[in-house]
């Protein structure tokens, strides 16, 4: 698409803030860290790999505006800035993926502070360009999964707003529209933020691009009638076992894709995918529960004193998974067996 999601201007972090969206295309920008965290922690920048790309601009913003001299400060400093940024979201693995890049230059750093903070910013540049480029891949290495004419579901926004451009599978369903396939897609409306009817209807549309809305709990009926030859997500963690950590009700379409016998398609960076965590350790962000009680913070549904169950993503086993595409690699069922495999890692 023509609109940045976020980048990097002469020593300024700017971005779309998707909470605007699709009524205001309205654009921030600073020049310190804490707006950028805050940023992340409201929703104005979502998606995981958005959030990587972010973190590793505000550690840059901070390391560019910082005044003092003494290289052991300024690194004890900058340690400081990538706590609060790992603070931000806990689920999403890119985040953590990007803040381990810059740390690991913090922690090893031999040279002058300006020396460090000139590294900092070239680093979190080459983070935003490989986004861009590993989201291009995915949607090459996609194509082979979307036939012409295909009608597909997609859930939740894993296109250009949630990454530094292009997207994961709106990449790949980019990719097959560009390629010249005639595909539609559904999208689902994504409770409680609303990230399908308001970010991933307003990407497809802006590119003229079939699309359709949907209920969340017209899912099933969609696909009881016929309506539906694909599902593609993306995800904001893949675990080595195969399980995929994605948004709230991930795991619903995923049963009823299998139930319907639907392909369910994964795609996502391998900066996405976690070596080390096992399933039941998983952190699954609870998020303010009035996210559920209103609608986008505006108009109350309920009675305002309900208590309420708002976690922020669920689990999908991998005998759900068809495949995971990546921007090398394709991993297709069975994909607990499969990944590892394709990584030459074993499970413990």
């Amino acid at each position: 698409m023509e609109v940045k999601t976020i980048e990097w201007l002469d020593g300024k972090v700017r971005w779309l803030n998707t909470l605007m969206l699709p009524h205001e295309e309205v654009y921030e920008e600073t020049t310190h860290f804490e707006r950028v965290a805050i940023a992340i922690e409201r929703l104005e920048i979502r998606g995981a790999p958005a959030i990587g790309v972010a973190a590793a601009f505000g550690v840059a913003l901070a390391a560019s505006n910082y005044r003092g001299s003494n290289v052991d400060d300024f690194k004890s400093f900058l340690l400081n800035v990538v706590s609060r940024f790992s603070r931000t979201r806990p689920t999403a693995v890119n985040l953590f993926w990007a803040l381990d890049r810059v740390k690991s230059l913090i922690v090893n750093h031999v040279g002058s502070v300006d020396e460090l903070k000139d590294r900092l910013v070239k680093e979190a540049i080459k983070i935003y360009e490989e986004d861009i480029e590993v989201n291009k891949r995915i949607g090459v290495n996609g194509l082979k999964y979307i036939d012409d004419g295909d009608v597909i579901l997609t859930h939740c926004n894993a296109g250009a707003l949630a990454t530094a451009g292009y997207g994961t599978a709106l990449g790949v369903i980019r990719a097959a529209w560009h390629s010249g396939k005639r595909i539609e897609v559904i999208a689902t409306e994504t409770r409680p933020i609303l990230q399908g009817a308001r970010l991933t209807v307003w990407e497809l549309r802006k590119e003229g691009i079939p699309v359709k809305l949907i209920t969340d709990n017209m899912v099933g009926y969609v696909m009881s009638r016929g309506l539906v030859s694909k599902v593609i997500v993306g995800a904001d963690r893949v675990l080595l076992s195969g399980h995929v950590i994605n948004k709230i009700g991930t795991y619903t379409v995923a049963v009823l894709a299998f139930r319907h016998s639907i392909p369910f398609l994964v795609a996502a960076p391998k900066s996405t995918i976690d070596l080390r965590t096992k399933v039941d350790e998983v952190v699954i962000e609870e998020r303010n529960p009035d996210e559920v009680r209103y609608v986008l913070g505006k108009t109350l549904i309920t009675l305002p004193d309900v208590e309420v169950i708002n976690p922020s993503f669920d689990i999908t086993p991998p005998e759900l998974v068809s495949a995971v595409i990546t921007e090398d690699m394709v991993v297709e069922r069975p994909v607990d067996i499969n990944l590892p495999k394709a990584l030459n890692m074993s499970l413990r």
